[in-house]
């Protein structure tokens, strides 16, 4: 129709659509090889060099040399799926189903779209499309494009997310000294300092200023175990927690402080210990992009003309836009974590409207030409 923003998507011969129901068919949930070929054949197809490095990414660039562009946008998103793979169907022309539908094949059709659609002269364009986003985000964290914008491909409904939480997990270790149940005075009770280290985590974040556009931190308590026998005072009890934070803080630094509190906090016989979970990679720590910066006002006015809602909030989960933050970095895509019914990303019941994912790609494109086209 006349003024539709979409109008005029896959006249470079790409159809988001089209790449969407060749991909979602391909299960990506163990092994993204297959995935990652179509990914790499259908860049290729259009005359753009990819290559995939040593970390498994998928790398292509448009544009000015590194050193001489006047602006570096790079689009990010993930083609690892978590498991089970749910196969494909479409039923009607509304929705598109399946394993990574939304989760995040969806945008990764968007971002495609813009970059092929966007011919920037002085300035550049990448796209950056990573391999293990679902499990340790090795490929994300040895990217270093060192770039001066970010858009990260996301289930966001078509908002504009300049800010989420990061998320730690570790375990704390409360240990005593074993004894004859019947004699509980001899020796130290791991299990029953539980108690007031319980306290100290309730606690741990009184006082704390929210953060302007992420609020406060959570820290949750998700699995314990402790004790050997019924009939001795166990000498050992581990707490595993996860920390969804927020800046400034870091995975150090809440390590130390925790440690801190809950010494404070638990009987002086008790030894205690905090290690965060062993990791490839570090954490997906907290990000948070000024939500009146160029990049997030252009997107969110791109998208509203597209004719989504334009709205700039905080995204819910945790994602690799942490990796390259500092720098400004948005989430965007068509997809919802959730609906009024429950889970779709992850979920038996995954899809994505069609609509939304050529809103997404018009949006992108929109944008991306008037921060580098």
């Amino acid at each position: 129709m006349a003024g539709d923003p979409t109008s005029g998507l896959g006249a470079d011969g790409f159809d988001p659509i089209d790449f969407l129901e060749r991909a979602v068919p391909v299960a990506s949930n163990e092994d993204v090889t297959e995935m990652r070929e179509l990914l790499v054949g259908t860049i290729e197809a259009r005359g753009i060099d990819a290559r995939v490095d040593d970390a498994g990414n998928t790398l292509a660039s448009k544009g000015a040399d590194p050193s001489q562009a006047s602006t570096h946008l790079v689009f990010n998103t993930h083609i690892d799926t978590v498991s089970p793979h749910v196969p494909f169907s479409r039923k009607g022309d509304d929705r598109i189903r399946g394993r990574g539908s939304c989760d995040a094949k969806g945008p990764l059709s968007a971002l495609l779209t813009a970059f092929f659609a966007v011919d920037p002269q002085e300035s550049r364009l990448t796209l950056a499309v990573t391999p293990d986003e679902e499990v340790l985000s090795t490929g994300a964290a040895a990217i270093d494009l060192d770039a001066d914008l970010y858009v990260v491909g996301e289930p966001t409904g078509l908002d504009v997310c300049p800010a989420a939480r990061g998320r730690f997990q570790g375990t704390l270790t409360l240990s005593g000294t074993a004894a004859h149940a019947a004699e509980p005075e001899s020796g130290a009770n791991a299990v029953a300092g539980l108690e007031d280290a319980l306290a100290a985590i309730r606690t741990f974040d009184d006082g704390r200023q929210p953060h302007p556009q992420l609020g406060s931190a959570t820290l949750t308590p998700t699995t314990v175990t402790g004790g050997e026998a019924t009939n001795q005072i166990p000498a050992r009890c581990e707490l595993v927690l996860d920390r969804r934070s927020v800046p400034p803080e870091t995975a150090e630094g809440f390590r130390s402080e925790l440690i801190a509190a809950v010494r404070g906090a638990v009987s002086a016989d008790l030894g205690v210990e905090f290690s965060l979970t062993d990791r490839p990679s570090p954490f997906l720590e907290a990000f948070a992009t000024d939500a009146d910066h160029d990049l997030v006002r252009t997107l969110a006015a791109a998208a509203e003309r597209a004719g989504g809602p334009g709205a700039v909030r905080p995204f819910t989960a945790a994602t690799e836009a942490s990796y390259f933050a500092p720098a400004p970095v948005v989430v965007f895509g068509p997809g919802e974590l959730a609906d009024d019914e429950g889970a779709v990303a992850h979920a038996e019941r995954e899809y994505v409207a069609v609509a939304d994912v050529r809103r997404a790609a018009a949006a992108l494109t929109d944008a991306a030409r008037r921060l580098v086209g």
